[in-house]
């Protein structure tokens, strides 16, 4: 039989034809010459083929009328292959749709079937892949998406993209593309600071190409260290998506705003206290969200393992008092979210000496509550600010419980979150919220969907700025 030549096929047929063919281990080709097949016998293809375009199936790529960002991920053949895999979630928690492409030493780390089921679609390895290629597929992995991420870039890739090679699917879907690239380099300190590795690094930057990283810190091999660790996951989808959307309005510029996070320590002994879970990565995200909407931002942290939100002033404290102490010191704001979890008591005396087991009855721990900073603020009679939010960690009855905190401390608003271990809150990186809202006597409840705490932040400072501005109207 002759050769087909397929053209103007609508994009969901023709994704559908490549899942249809790898599904049956055809070529896109003789997939085609199947169902043609099939249609030539008595009674032909019903109206519908059921293996083509069913609501049931999946699609390779998002419809454009949906919006949503399309990456192409390069995942290189270096040991940090392994965090790429967290980076597909870090990318689709934030709204993009990713298809991976692996390298042949890619494989050795990482396999294409786990990368297949993170993205939810299958896994490109191979330049020469008749399933893809009947229609130059690499072109389409190139053009058919907003950015492309290589991540690990490894020493080897770069030079390969510097010398404009061509000779596997990912180098070849990177000189034929027309989109933003993102490298973040991986490898070891002596190859990132070898004198060809910075000549490539030159010529890739002076091509447009752009770069996250490499970290500073332990490497892999054993006594080794230095800069040449990939930025992490979170680090590198968030530079993603500062390239993939647009610049954010700045709804909040000229405002002041003033930010808890984290937990507070408070002191048992020298070496001992009492603390929580909390990681600090909402209201850190909150943060980062305040300030790239143009806030002055001062966020007051207890002790967590984060970097400084770019743009923000941040103040590292331990106990509660320390926090409110700092709390108070940043007045006046125009908003203050207090989405630290400050420890509800301290222990009245704290020892100078670390507390010895002496096998006898127990050391007494008399305890005494911290300050309340939400309430001690929300019940200022001057310097408090207009619009003052809080949050409301519960593990029970959790509506009930929030409605009566927003009036017990008399706070504007309060965002409730179940932190059962059951749901992964805290210390995660997704949150479940409810938005509750005080108008007089009536408070309204705005249940939102599950979402990466970076979305709960940008939505959290979008209604910020929607207040104010229907305040002003």
């Amino acid at each position: 039989m002759a050769s087909l030549t397929i053209r103007k096929l609508d994009d969901a047929i023709r994704d559908e034809l490549r899942l249809r063919a790898a599904r049956n281990g055809r070529s896109v080709e003789d997939e085609v010459r199947t169902i043609l097949r099939e249609a030539s016998q008595p009674g032909g293809l019903p109206a519908r083929h059921p293996d083509v375009l069913t609501d049931a199936a999946p699609r390779s790529r998002p419809e454009a009328a949906t919006g949503q960002l399309r990456v192409t991920l390069i995942i290189g053949g270096g040991i940090a292959a392994y965090k790429a895999l967290d980076l597909i979630r870090r990318l689709k928690e934030r709204g993009s749709h990713v298809r991976v492409v692996l390298t042949r030493a890619a494989t050795q780390f990482v396999t294409p079937l786990a990368a297949s089921a993170l993205a939810n679609e299958r896994c490109f390895t191979d330049l020469f892949d008749p399933q893809s290629e009947f229609d130059a597929g690499h072109i389409r992995l190139a053009r058919e998406c907003d950015l492309i991420v290589v991540a690990p870039a490894t020493a080897d890739l770069m030079a390969k993209m510097a010398g404009g090679h061509a000779d596997d699917l990912a180098t070849a879907i990177l000189l034929a593309a027309n989109r933003p690239i993102l490298l973040a380099p991986a490898m070891n300190p002596l190859m990132w600071n070898n004198a060809a590795t910075r000549r490539n690094v030159a010529q890739l930057k002076h091509d447009g190409v752009m770069m996250i990283g490499p970290n500073a810190g332990e490497m892999a091999e054993a006594n080794e260290a230095g800069t040449g660790r990939m930025a992490e996951p979170t680090e590198i989808a968030i530079a993603a998506m500062a390239l993939l959307r647009p610049p954010q309005p700045q709804t909040l510029a000229g405002k002041r705003v003033l930010i808890t996070a984290g937990p507070t320590h408070e002191p048992i002994d020298p070496v001992r206290y009492i603390a929580n879970r909390s990681s600090g990565k909402q209201g850190f995200a909150i943060a980062a969200a305040a300030a790239a909407a143009g806030a002055e931002v001062i966020l007051v942290s207890g002790p967590v393992e984060l970097k400084d939100p770019p743009g923000v002033v941040v103040k590292r404290v331990e106990s509660a008092r320390d926090m409110l102490a700092a709390v108070e010191a940043a007045l006046p704001v125009d908003i203050a979210i207090f989405a630290a979890a400050v420890a509800d008591w301290r222990v009245v005396s704290e020892g100078a000496q670390k507390l010895k087991k002496t096998g006898a009855a127990l050391p007494p721990l008399v305890l005494t509550e911290n300050p309340d900073i939400l309430a001690t603020i929300s019940k200022r009679a001057g310097n408090r600010p207009p619009l003052v939010i809080g949050f409301a960690a519960e593990t029970e009855h959790l509506i009930d419980n929030a409605r009566a905190k927003i009036v017990r401390k008399g706070c504007d608003w309060i965002v409730a979150n179940d932190v059962s271990p059951a749901t992964g809150i805290m210390g995660g990186d997704s949150n479940t919220v409810h938005l509750l809202t005080r108008h007089g006597n009536e408070i309204a409840v705005d249940s939102w969907p599950p979402m990466g705490k970076d979305g709960v932040a940008s939505a959290l400072i979008k209604r910020v700025a929607e207040h104010f501005e229907k305040a002003n109207s």
